[in-house]
């Protein structure tokens, strides 16, 4: 995860990116649309990424969901079950041309468990490989806005966020291609290929009630969907063998640590204790995600080969 509470660019994953842009117009085929500008857009901007308009405030967004393998000429394989976290914060900005701002700092989790029993896989054997490989859980550190949201563009312009409305509940709703340079690879991608190709699918349903009293600095809980369309993920050592990946996960977001179920708990205190509080505000590291982890530890494999 990576939706309104995740600003990954490839997670787990990650669902920024959510983060970083406002929501865009859309049509309203079944229902109204609600629109905001300016300093009032800021302030529903604010409240779908960090849940309030406050600063230094931790939320939580956690998810569960399925990973499916799709391979030319099979039929489409349950490989995993997921669950997740993001732990995030947001800091306060004020520019004098662009007026308030805020910026959101977070880090993630999310492990593979077998699909069948449940269990966290730290080994999986490869069914088209017939290969035992190490599995890399997702632990991104961090996962931030790489630039405050201010009410104002840099050109002057207000921003705009526009919301679904069915009944007593908003909506947002958008897709993000990504295409990028894969960090697994050589200098010479542009003449041979090898670039990430993914698309995270964000769907994030509110209380309308949250956003239209404007005495409201906090949102109740939140709840999501997320899908995400990718090639393999590289620890599972599948080289240039075609497919995809297609990822369908539902959860919610929260204040409320409490809230976080005691499995999602258990393996938070077992293995990632640091990932129950959100980075220090003023956070300026590199954002972490799956690729950049993974050559980290295929580097330090490789070293401690070399070592020996």
């Amino acid at each position: 995860m990576t939706y309104s509470w995740l600003c990954r660019t490839a997670p787990a994953l990650a669902l920024g990116l959510l983060t970083m842009a406002p929501v865009m117009a859309t049509d309203d085929l079944l229902g109204p649309a609600a629109t905001r500008e300016g300093e009032e857009a800021l302030v529903w901007a604010s409240k779908m990424t960090c849940g309030t308009t406050e600063g230094g405030v931790t939320r939580y967004g956690m998810w569960e969901g399925k990973m499916y393998s799709r391979a030319p000429g099979e039929k489409d394989r349950h490989i995993f079950n997921v669950i997740g976290i993001n732990t995030r914060q947001c800091e306060r900005h004020v520019d004098p041309v662009r007026g308030k701002g805020f910026r959101s700092v977070s880090r993630e989790i999310m492990v593979y468990l077998d699909p069948k029993t449940g269990e966290i896989l730290d080994r999986w054997q490869n069914p088209w490989t017939g290969e035992t490989v190490e599995v890399i859980h997702v632990a991104n550190d961090p996962v931030n806005m790489r630039l405050p949201r201010f009410a104002r563009e840099a050109d002057g312009k207000p921003i705009t966020v526009t919301l679904r409305q069915y009944d007593e509940s908003f909506v947002s709703s958008r897709e993000v291609p990504l295409f990028y340079e894969n960090p697994l690879g050589g200098s010479y991608q542009e003449y041979v290929g090898g670039t990430y190709h993914a698309m995270e699918i964000f769907n994030d349903f509110y209380r309308a009630a949250d956003f239209l009293d404007a005495k409201r600095t906090r949102l109740g809980e939140s709840r999501i969907s997320w899908q995400r369309i990718s090639s393999w993920l590289p620890w599972m050592k599948m080289r240039d063998r075609p497919g995809i990946m297609i990822f369908n996960a539902t959860g919610f977001s929260t204040f409320d640590k409490a809230r976080i179920p005691p499995r999602l708990m258990q393996v938070l205190t077992s293995r990632y204790p640091d990932y129950l509080n959100p980075p220090p505000l003023g956070d300026r590291r590199e954002n972490a995600t799956t690729w950049t982890v993974t050559k980290k530890w295929i580097d330090e494999r490789r070293s401690s080969k070399e070592n020996k």
